[in-house]
């Protein structure tokens, strides 16, 4: 059974359609990554997905036991969020807010916040304050407080944005790392065509007409691809 299972899908606000004839399905251990021009929806899914935005139409439905607030969420950050006065401990324990019962957080918990801090090494960062760190470190801060939501997918909105090359390129080898080696489906929203098709096994490609929904080499061989890349092979 798909995780995400999209069929026919329309999406808008106060009665303008944004995206339509949406139908694509996220399996486990996929990774998907979302293209497209702006204004092409790619946001306004990301909200479908989460439960913050009903669908004008079609369907859009969770499968294999996968709830909304059990999804891993990594959004574009805001100057707000960068500047936030936590230290580092307390913004990735967050991240169990979903499944927190009573006052405080239990110790299993703790323990898994610990320990997605320890898969991006960001363990000895735990004391620190959240605003005082680099970009590339807040983001793998972030990154571990989403994955202390989830055990099945992580959704990202264009994460990279900001960063230098350098810290990007890190950024991708540690979500290739967590879906390959952790078994976590991946959905990312990206405008990085070139690491798109060089990371996922999926792509779906929004346009404000309709979309393209299949595999890498599919991708490769489609006329959307042509036209968005001029024909380069990017892969």
């Amino acid at each position: 059974m798909a995780l995400i299972d999209c069929k026919n899908v329309v999406l808008g606000y106060d009665g303008t359609v944004v995206a339509k004839n949406l139908s694509f399905a996220v399996n486990k251990g996929d990774y998907l990554c979302i293209v497209g021009e702006n204004g092409s929806g790619k946001s306004t899914l990301v909200k479908a997905m989460l439960g913050l935005l009903e669908t004008e139409s079609g369907h859009l439905h969770m499968g294999d036991g996968l709830r909304k607030r059990e999804i891993g969420y990594l959004p574009q950050q805001t100057t707000a969020q960068k500047d936030f006065p936590a230290s580092v401990g307390e913004v990735v324990l967050s991240g169990c807010l979903a499944s927190k019962k009573g006052i405080f957080f239990s110790k299993e918990q703790k323990k898994l916040a610990e320990e997605n801090m320890k898969k991006l090494d960001i363990l000895p960062l735990r004391e620190k304050c959240y605003r005082e760190l680099s970009g590339g470190q807040q983001q793998r801060v972030l990154l571990a407080r989403a994955l202390c939501a989830t055990k099945k997918l992580l959704l990202l909105d264009e994460p990279v944005t900001g960063l230098d090359p350098v810290v990007t390129a890190d950024f991708y080898r540690i979500i290739e790392k967590i879906n390959r080696e952790f078994g976590i489906t991946v959905i990312m929203v990206s405008h990085d065509l070139y690491s798109a098709l060089r990371y996922a096994t999926h792509i779906l490609h929004m346009k404000k007409d309709g979309a393209f929904f299949g595999t890498v080499p599919e991708y490769l061989e489609s006329d959307i691809y042509k036209s968005f890349s001029g024909g380069e092979q990017n892969a």
